[in-house]
């Protein structure tokens, strides 16, 4: 048995234990100055604005506030992914367009830019008005604000990531522009790629959120809930959501990091021994 090959499971193991252990470590830093702000800092009376977190745990077990809320957060994920999925096939052909020639460049690029720098809010209007206020536009708002890293680092990796060498050679072989693109370009952006994408994939659960407090119409995501939630000083309920829309951002991150990580390691790793 090959001793080299046993080293990355190991380190994998270890990798994970360590990591759960600063997670573990992170959450007991969190909850005891929680605790401290809201039993210590805060005035009785002023304590309903940040409940103890044994109280906020205890609405994890109410059936009346939890369904509605996972309901909600499920709606919520479908609005991601769905935002994600269209940002990442817009993005990654916008930057396509672009790498083939500096006039497409020129010409798409600012573009992007401005929607990455026009405020949301200010969009809100148009897009309510040409999409209706419902779940349609929850999507557009979550591609609005998920597709400039999509369309930015694969761009980059298209340009930047092939040596000159490579494309020197490739024009020795009479490469077509569509071999150059499949054959060189694209392999070399993947791990361009992927960077957008992991970020892509948290900007698309804030832009499902942002679209649930701005269009009512249809089932509430969990947007609608917080909103609600906030109304109604209902702090329990507010910080409970809270925290499973933090999880649920964490848990698409990871995946996709995980993904990046599988993927860009298969690639990269086949020569090596």
């Amino acid at each position: 048995m090959n001793p080299h090959r046993a080293r990355p499971a190991g380190g994998r193991r270890s990798g994970l234990a360590t990591t759960l252990l600063t997670v573990a470590i992170a959450a007991a830093g969190l909850f005891a100055v929680w605790t401290f702000i809201s039993l210590v800092v805060l005035d009785p009376s002023k304590r309903f604005l940040l409940p103890p977190p044994w109280e906020v745990l205890a609405t994890l077990g109410d059936a009346t506030i939890m369904t509605p809320m996972l309901q909600a957060l499920w709606r919520t994920a479908t609005v991601a992914l769905a935002g994600l999925a269209l940002a990442f096939v817009i993005g990654t052909a916008w930057a396509v367009v672009m790498a083939q020639s500096r006039w497409a460049e020129r010409i798409l690029y600012p573009y992007a830019v401005i929607l990455q720098t026009v405020p949301i809010l200010a969009l809100t209007p148009l897009i309510g008005i040409w999409f209706g206020y419902g779940i349609p536009a929850r999507i557009v708002v979550a591609v609005i604000i998920a597709v400039f890293p999509v369309i930015s680092t694969t761009f980059f990796g298209l340009t930047s990531g092939p040596t000159r060498a490579a494309h020197d050679l490739f024009t020795l072989a009479r490469a077509t522009r569509w071999q150059r693109l499949s054959r060189l370009e694209v392999p070399a952006a993947v791990p361009s790629v992927f960077t957008g994408l992991r970020s892509a994939a948290g900007l698309s659960v804030i832009g499902a959120i942002v679209g649930d407090f701005f269009f009512q119409q249809g089932a509430a995501g969990i947007g609608g809930l917080l909103r609600i939630y906030t109304l109604r000083l209902n702090m329990d309920a507010l910080l409970t959501a809270v925290g499973l829309t933090a999880l649920f951002g964490v848990v698409v991150f990871s995946v996709f990091a995980a993904l990046e990580g599988w993927v860009v390691g298969r690639w990269y790793g086949r020569g090596r021994p």
